[in-house]
């Protein structure tokens, strides 16, 4: 190689190599951390500041509110007050009625402090999941069929005079729910039917008050009999044999949730009824036709005197036997 051209390469890779350090250390100038600023969730967090001096604490208020107060310290709220809920806006009274010190300043002015009495179902309710959306069987509460219709946590329950201490209910099961689905009442005392009116059942165990995102605010899934197998685990399955309709339609495709005037909670006073309301004599269904030795005109005859595994069978694909 030229002489003059060996030393024009080994001048340009010297420049490469200094040129490649000088950008390696600006780059590494701009990336180092400046260790008085704070880190990204911190300055992220953006949380209101809190000014302590309006809060004046639970004894204050009960110097005026000793039976609230009392009533307040005997109840789930006071003995599960943990973190993240910490500070003087979480505790006691004023973590539900805010800082009460223009209140007491005021010489009780009702106007200084939220009063739940003045408050609509959506404001109140908001002030409740502030603390119980952390729940998730509370979550969906605020698109829920109750607050749609006007019904907040206050409408169910108390927070200083519960009539059931157990989530603070104003009323007991199956009362509290009859207060409002008065249509359902008489259904739980028909001949068959649910005993909730007994108290073995509550509306609860079905239906979660709190919203879901199901029909009728169910709380398993939209295939109703995942309920039903809770208590009618035999009916579950998996059977070698299934009834269509179990798996389609659902238990209430024969059955009543509430009650009935028929037995079984069926929706018709005779099996034939249902079962001819799928299985017809003239073809039209796509399900079994009903065998023209079957007299139907015999008034006690039932199909499920043979057909016994109804809801489904491991050995017989006629249901005759489990």
């Amino acid at each position: 190689m030229h002489p003059k051209l060996s030393r024009t390469v080994l001048l340009l890779w010297i420049l490469s190599l200094f040129g490649t350090g000088a950008l390696a250390s600006s780059h590494m100038q701009k990336k180092a951390p400046d260790p008085s600023a704070q880190p990204a969730s911190e300055s992220a967090a953006g949380a209101e500041p809190v000014d302590a001096s309006q809060y004046v604490g639970s004894d204050t208020c009960k110097t005026c509110h000793q039976a609230e107060g009392d009533s307040y310290e005997r109840s789930s709220h006071w003995k599960t007050m943990k973190p993240p809920h910490q500070g003087p806006q979480w505790e006691g009274c004023e973590a539900c009625h805010g800082p009460g010190k223009a209140h007491v300043d005021g010489g009780g002015d009702v106007s200084k402090i939220i009063d739940f009495k003045n408050l609509s179902a959506k404001q109140s309710s908001e002030r409740c999941l502030s603390c119980h959306q952390l729940n998730e069987s509370h979550s969906n509460f605020m698109r829920s069929s109750h607050m749609k219709s006007d019904v907040g946590c206050t409408s169910c329950h108390s927070v200083h005079s519960p009539h059931v201490e157990e989530h603070l209910l104003t009323a007991s099961q199956p009362r509290l729910c009859y207060g409002c689905h008065r249509e359902v009442e008489p259904d739980f005392s028909k001949p068959a039917h649910h005993r909730v009116n007994e108290g073995l059942v509550q509306c609860s165990d079905c239906h979660n008050p709190h919203g879901t995102f199901q029909e009728h605010q169910l709380r398993v899934t939209g295939a109703e009999q995942a309920i039903c197998f809770n208590c009618h685990a035999d009916k579950a399955g998996p059977f070698q044999y299934e009834h269509p309709p179990v798996k389609v339609e659902g238990c209430t495709a024969c059955h009543t949730p509430h009650g009935s005037a028929n037995a079984h909670l069926l929706t018709r006073p005779q099996v034939n009824q249902l079962c001819l309301e799928c299985h017809t004599l003239t073809g039209a269904s796509i399900a079994p036709l009903s065998p023209t030795f079957h007299n139907q005109a015999q008034k006690y005859q039932a199909c499920t005197l043979c057909h016994t595994a109804i809801h489904g069978s491991n050995t017989d694909p006629t249901f005759f036997k489990r």
